[in-house]
């Protein structure tokens, strides 16, 4: 989660949770049960839900949830998921279905905004000039030495993340950022890039319907030039990006009404993309997925003679068999998308610069946490409509089960009522960690300093949960402010605990950079400190940013443990991590977790071959919303919140 520009942001007040009343053998949770309602008032049909199914019963929950006239949408039986769509009126039944471990409604929710907030000291006596070529790889902008990361690369060059890939799950990566093309080996960078949103809620996907011949024909009261043969095409809107970053303005040429043709061989999947706007598919280049060929399209003609790029970045992707339909409660008809996938916002590619840019500032010496790593883009936000939690859990699956990565950064959640790592969500979330061996680092949250009030997912047990800190040497470089703790802990980070007493957040990192923002939005300045940011770069700060400082950090720790023969458990990553960690003066336990990373330190722990413990812990639990956990006022850690008397 992110809060923005030029100073850190006051929180916005915690979530009060909605007044709960019991119902015998509800088995919605509070939160799923007021989206329910609201659905209802609406006049929905169908309702998309997200399941996670006990351990070899996927097959046949989504047979009876087809029986009850849900479209199942996604299956993952090796992972025991399912994303449907359930008729509004048997969200319940759907529940309580055998098999059904828990069943989360799907919810959108924006990315954070910035709110700006007064510096917290005066003046520094000396102005900071800001980054640029000549800034060493320790500095205050982008403070990745503040783990150790810095100093562990220097005493071991070659364990910088080489052999390492991260999944960025987020807005998108700028595929065109001139400290996103390389690792510091000098290999591509970006290996992979797709769109894990629903084909029939992002306009960006296209539904390849219309049948057209070559080598001419009238389609949308135009006449079209195309090879000869048959294809099948659609029009991409710009106008459908109106809500985020692009602006509607995908070829940055001033004005929303820009149309391109998309034509599409069914056959063999290739896709054509009419960025001149002639009407001729003859002189477009022939696409095929990212990963396959490493293909980047382009909307609008660069102008070099101006800082900013007048032009931005789009791969193709294609998903076959869409039911596009599934109100009907009918199969099909069935049609394949294509999809034109473009970064909807700076977030991702502000994370992707934490975590593993190469070369920021123009200067050989600046880089993420990992610059050795590889990326794999993976986008679940899109136009004004927020992230859904069915959008980011496909996405997570896709990335640790297909696209294979070894370690994933989140910096996106929410605030539910019942915060204690329950959810369908949570639970998928720990099977991946578990049984495919790739750690989670999950932002959590900016709803702080109230207690409780760390976000989901980072609250599933395994995730870690990652706190924001900052160090006075950024609060100067940044914020331009002079403050005396040496380090301390943002005040809007999430606290915890769990709402069943768990230990959350897990970890602290840095949580203000100066990174990577696609290179089509113009420069920024950072006011209170005095300088000007050109285009490509932003200072953000959220535990958005504290989240890849310690994913980077986790790929520094694999890549050490590969470079010498070793196996690294999440479990075993995570205990030294958490082992090791720097404890923060003055911050309490709830908002910090365990401490500062400290990648040296977990190093000298994963180095010996620690074996990972793990410990029950049956405690009281008392709060307003207690009897709804899973064992009524109980859970791993104690937590009172009960009025005296």
């Amino acid at each position: 989660m992110t809060l923005v520009s030029g100073s850190p942001a006051h929180a916005a007040p915690p979530p009060t949770p909605e007044k709960v009343t019991d119902v015998p053998n509800e088995p919605l949770d509070p939160r799923d049960r007021q989206l329910l309602a609201e659905a209802e008032a609406n006049g929905e049909p169908t309702v998309t839900v997200v399941v996670a199914t006990d351990r070899d019963e996927t097959g046949a929950v989504a047979q009876a949830l087809t029986r009850l006239g849900a479209t199942v949408d996604n299956r993952v039986d090796d992972v025991g998921y399912v994303r449907a769509r359930v008729p509004t009126a048997l969200v319940r039944k759907a529940a309580t279905l055998p098999g059904v471990a828990a069943l989360d409604l799907d919810e959108k929710f924006p990315l954070p905004e910035p709110t700006p907030e007064t510096r917290p000291g005066p003046l520094p006596r000396i102005r900071p000039a800001g980054p640029g070529p000549t800034t060493p790889a320790a500095n205050p902008y982008l403070p990745t030495h503040e783990t150790g990361a810095v100093s562990f690369v220097k005493a071991h060059p070659t364990w910088d993340g080489r052999g390492v890939t991260i999944g960025i799950m987020d807005t998108g990566i700028d595929l065109d950022h001139p400290a996103l093309q390389t690792t510091s080996t000098g290999e591509r960078k970006i290996v992979d890039w797709f769109t894990a949103t629903d084909p029939l809620e992002d306009p960006s996907w296209r539904a390849m319907i219309t049948e057209v011949t070559g080598p001419t024909f009238t389609y949308a009261g135009q006449t079209w030039t195309a090879p000869a043969g048959t294809w099948r095409i659609n029009i991409f809107s710009e106008s459908i990006t109106a809500g985020d970053a692009p602006a509607g303005d995908v070829n940055r040429d001033g004005d929303r009404d820009d149309l391109f043709g998309v034509l599409y061989d069914p056959a063999t999947g290739d896709v054509r993309v009419d960025t001149n706007q002639n009407r001729d598919f003859t002189d477009d280049e022939v696409m095929r997925p990212y990963r396959e060929k490493f293909q980047v399209g382009h909307f609008g003609t660069d102008d070099p003679g101006t800082p900013v790029r007048e032009q931005v970045p789009f791969v193709v992707e294609v998903r076959r068999d869409v039911d596009i339909d599934p109100t009907d409660q009918q199969p099909g008809p069935y049609y394949d998308f294509v999809n034109i996938g473009i970064v909807a916002g700076a977030h991702g590619t502000h994370v992707a610069g934490i975590a593993a840019g190469h070369g920021l500032f123009g200067s050989s010496k600046v880089n993420g946490a990992a610059p050795g790593a590889k990326l794999v883009s993976a986008r679940a936000c899109s136009w004004a409509g927020g992230c859904s939690y069915a959008a980011l859990t496909d996405g997570m699956i896709e990335l640790v089960v297909n696209r294979k990565v070894d370690v994933v950064n989140m910096s996106i959640g929410g605030l539910p009522a019942l915060n204690d790592g329950n959810s369908a969500q949570a639970i998928l979330y720990t099977r991946l960690i578990n049984d495919y061996g790739v750690q989670f680092f999950i932002s959590a949250g900016n709803s702080g300093p109230g207690l409780n009030t760390v976000g989901d997912p980072s609250v599933a047990t395994d995730v870690v949960s990652v706190a924001a800190s900052i160090s006075r040497d950024t609060w100067r470089a940044n914020y331009g402010s002079e403050v005396r703790a040496r380090h301390s802990v943002f005040p809007f980070s999430s606290r915890g605990p769990r709402e069943d007493g768990g230990l959350k957040p897990n970890i602290t990192a840095p949580g203000a950079a100066i990174s990577t923002t696609p290179l089509w939005l113009p420069g920024s300045a950072v006011p209170e400190a005095g300088y000007d940011l050109p285009p490509g770069y932003q200072m953000l700060n959220g535990t958005s940013m504290a989240a890849p400082q310690a994913t980077g950090a986790a790929a520094l720790l694999l890549s050490a443990a590969k470079a010498t023969g070793r196996t690294v458990s999440p479990a075993a990553l995570r205990r030294a991590l958490y082992s090791s960690a720097t404890w923060i003066d003055g911050a309490p336990a709830h908002s910090q977790g365990y401490g500062l990373v400290n990648v040296p330190g977990a190093w000298q722990l994963l180095r010996t071959g620690p074996q990972p413990r793990s410990y029950t812990v049956d405690a009281p639990v008392c709060t307003p919303i207690s009897e709804h956990l899973a064992t009524p006022h109980r859970g791993p850690g104690v937590f009172n919140r009960a009025p005296p008397g």
